[in-house]
């Protein structure tokens, strides 16, 4: 049978890709269909057909998966945050441990692999800290706030989203209430006009204190005292949490990028605090900080433990941000040295070390990679840690920072890693220099999302 653009047919889902969409085969042919679940039996309509592939709309569910459950938001499918809403917790796990080996094995041609059970979630829902809401119109011209549907810049409007911070619902309307009522104009990309462009908005889980952030193509937003009115007034009523910081981040650029780099405080100060066990983290607009409090503390504390650090070990935590894992690893080391691109990000970790009180700490601006080496030649070779941590971008290490970890022979190297491809990819280059995979562990830091964060511990073989 020859699958060709715009067929519909039954299909049975035998599995899910890497981004959770789901997978079935007709007659040997392999069909993608976002939506759908492993275990499903689906009408389909074919939307682009290759020789041995193709990509299908899902039209009907005929017979539910055991796995599927009803998503907890509206608008779920249409919004491209939450892609595996409709599957049930238990089953996200399962697929997410699955994703990780199945990489390892794949990528990384390991056999035997040592997992250890995946950190899941307590309660997947309203665990981000973070939001950043793109600003529009409908078609009634009033502003609205949302998401961007998948693999678009389409507004899907939602002021209450299933898995943010409940508190954002109420900052949301009061924002767009606001900019109806003093006519302020919303962003409009393809013209490059209007002001106000996104919303973002951060939350300290264990201290209570909230940021709202206007991001704006301009230099100033009218009537500004109004909005810190209606804002205070509107938070008067919540008592758990409470507003510490309004401000305008400045963005006139004709760019996707959503933050620019220049910060206005309109209201209190420019950044909140929150906590991860015992060390406080001052968190400012273009800070990097986990957005799930209780799932990092989980995942540092594993990073911790794999690093078996003893008191008298000298570690360079590299792609540092703000020095979250940094101030973890000095809890225990005698000396932790953090790297970070962002110079912001260093100026965050150094004032972070500086009021929890940690003086066996040193930060380098620039990128991981021509630091350390820097570093090393510097030390006519002799530069050596005990422990490296790697918490890479998606991208995942550049091959010129991982040689040089090498010829700083370090006991052993923990990887966070918030994609599997690259981890693997990574690791079977460590694996060929002389290193061990030793320990493995997911974590689920983005539930309902086909995101997956991992631990690994390697250990350099004894020679």
């Amino acid at each position: 049978m020859e699958i060709t653009k715009g067929q519909e047919f039954s299909l049975e889902i035998d599995d899910m890709g890497t981004d959770g969409e789901g997978i079935g085969h007709k007659e040997g042919y392999t069909l993608f269909v976002k939506d759908a679940l492993v275990g499903d039996i689906v009408r389909v309509k074919v939307i682009k057909a290759k020789k041995k592939f193709g990509y299908g709309r899902l039209l009907e569910v005929m017979k539910p998966s055991p796995w599927r459950v009803e998503p907890a938001c509206d608008c779920a499918r249409q919004c491209g945050g939450c892609q595996i809403q409709h599957c049930s917790y238990e089953k996200q796990l399962a697929w997410k441990e699955k994703k990780v080996r199945d990489c390892l094995q794949r990528i990384g041609g390991f056999e035997e692999i040592p997992m250890e059970p995946i950190m899941g979630m307590d309660e997947p829902y309203h665990y981000r800290n973070k939001a950043q809401y793109p600003v529009g119109y409908d078609k009634e011209g009033n502003p609205v706030a949302g998401f961007y549907a998948g693999r678009t810049h389409s507004i899907i409007p939602n002021t209450d989203c299933a898995i943010q911070h409940p508190c954002n619902h109420m900052i949301l309307e009061t924002i767009l209430a606001f900019m109806k009522q003093y006519d302020i104009p919303a962003y409009e990309e393809k013209k490059h006009t209007g002001l106000v462009r996104h919303i973002l908005t951060r939350v300290g889980k264990y201290t209570g204190e909230v940021m709202v952030c206007l991001i704006i193509n301009g230099n100033k937003l009218p009537h500004q005292d109004k909005l810190v009115e209606m804002l205070k007034k509107a938070t008067d009523v919540e008592t758990t949490y409470k507003i510490k910081s309004i401000c305008l981040n400045i963005n006139k650029d004709k760019t996707n990028r959503i933050l620019g780099e220049k910060v206005v405080p309109i209201y209190g100060q420019t950044y909140i605090e929150d906590k991860i066990g015992d060390i406080t983290y001052r968190i400012s607009p273009l800070s990097f900080y986990q957005v799930n409090p209780e799932q990092t503390q989980k995942l540092y504390g594993t990073a911790l433990e794999y690093a078996d650090l003893k008191g008298n070990e000298v570690v360079w935590d590299l792609y540092c941000g703000i020095g979250t894992i940094s101030l973890f690893l000095a809890q225990k080391a005698a000396k932790v040295c953090g790297v970070e691109i962002v110079p912001q990000a260093i100026e965050d970790a150094r004032e972070n070390a500086d009021r929890n009180g940690f003086t066996n700490t040193e930060f380098f601006v620039g990128a991981a990679e021509d630091v350390v080496l820097e570093q090393y030649e510097q030390s006519g070779g002799s530069l050596r840690a005990d422990v490296v941590t790697l918490d890479p971008p998606r991208k995942g290490c550049d091959e010129k920072l991982l040689r040089t970890v090498v010829r700083m022979e370090p006991k052993r190297i923990v990887y966070v890693s918030c994609d599997p491809a690259t981890l693997a990819r990574d690791l079977k280059y460590l694996c060929g220099e002389g290193y061990e995979l030793k320990r493995v562990r997911a974590c689920d830091m983005f539930g309902h999302s086909s995101h997956v964060e991992t631990v690994v511990l390697m250990s350099r073989k004894a020679q």
